[in-house]
């Protein structure tokens, strides 16, 4: 059963391996620019905080309290990422999970309603280490859509969008972990190679009750890539999985509920650029990224939704100007140091 430990979901499988651990935390950020235009990585400001749902059941409604899982603030139009670390009981060697992601269960890979175990055709997860973070929905090959909330009732989700109704809200997050006979096949070629090992058998392809909670929308265009699974589908564990429901409540009502203050607003894209303060972008693994979810593809953004309802434009929402991004990821070599004369 996943824990609860300084702001971040803590997933353990000590069936399978004791000294293994994966985590998740849910990155404070800019909000792009929702434009036509396809940016780099903007940075984390640091972890959103997160606490257990049930500690304010006073303060919420009897659904949102039975969802149990977490409830994190999020203000109107703010962005979020989610950042997916994995750790193994060996140097070098990460622990492998199969990862879930779906938003008012809206599968945030493929576009489709939420169904339970893990599918291909089209691949509807992502898998740690070799997936990083996500920062929204897949809407094609290298781009997503930013994550951005919005209240529900309103027709801004993504899952109001693709359903006709805003019902869930929120994020629905499910962990997998690979079979132990699998999982001790990875660990003796590490062992015997230096590397980790992927089955061959895989696929080339890829109560004062606070109203409203949040939902998602899609915010502007990032570069993204989704990677495929390496591993046979037949290689998770999905007996061994867990499940969270993350609430989204509105940062305005994080007091009333939780008595604790909400997190400042975040600043702006412009703000930031203004700045001169960096971007990013991920050089990953050498592999093709999975297409992005047809059903995604179609859908309105954020920006052409305000204004289609409300006649002006969505505030802080045109095009910037960035700076070149500072590479990262495993496809960056690392630089030389100079040696110099001594």
């Amino acid at each position: 059963m996943p824990t609860l430990e300084n702001d971040r979901l803590v997933f353990r499988f000590p069936q399978i391996e004791e000294k293994a651990n994966f985590f998740i935390s849910f990155q404070r950020t800019l909000r792009i620019p929702d434009t036509e235009t396809t940016y780099p990585l903007p940075p984390g400001f640091g972890d959103f905080p997160l606490r257990h749902a049930e500690d304010y059941a006073g303060k919420r409604s009897a659904a949102a309290v039975l969802r149990g899982g977490v409830v994190l603030p999020m203000w109107q139009a703010e962005a979020m990422w989610l950042r997916f670390l994995s750790l193994g009981p060996d140097w070098g060697l990460d622990f492998p999970v199969a990862i879930k992601v779906a938003a008012g269960k809206i599968n945030a890979v493929t576009g489709e309603t939420w169904r339970a175990g893990l599918h291909r055709e089209p691949q509807d997860y992502m898998v740690a280490p070799a997936q990083p973070w996500l920062d929204g929905f897949a809407v094609e090959a290298g781009v997503i859509r930013q994550f951005v909330a919005m209240p529900l009732g309103e027709g801004y989700s993504v899952e109001g969008q693709l359903t006709g109704e805003e019902e869930w809200g929120g994020l629905q997050i499910e962990v997998m972990p690979l079979k132990a006979d699998v999982w001790q096949k990875v660990r003796r070629e590490h062992k015997r190679t230096g590397r980790i090992m992927t089955d061959s058998k895989a696929p080339a392809v890829a109560c004062s009750v606070p109203e409203p909670e949040m939902g998602l929308a899609a915010g502007g265009r990032m570069k993204q890539e989704i990677y495929p699974d390496r591993f046979a589908l037949d290689d998770w564990d999905t007996s061994a999985s867990d499940r969270v429901f993350v609430s989204l409540l509105n940062a305005k009502d994080w007091k009333s509920v939780t008595g604790e203050n909400a997190p400042n607003q975040p600043p702006t894209a412009d703000d930031y650029a203004q700045a001169g303060l960096p971007w990013f972008d991920c050089y990953g693994v050498d592999q093709p990224p999975l297409p992005g979810g047809a059903k995604l593809a179609g859908v309105k953004s954020l920006a052409s939704l305000f204004e289609q309802q409300t006649g002006v434009a969505l505030p802080n929402s045109g095009d910037i100007d960035t700076c070149a991004p500072n590479l990262i990821g495993p496809g960056v070599a690392p630089r030389q140091i100079r040696p110099g004369k001594w």
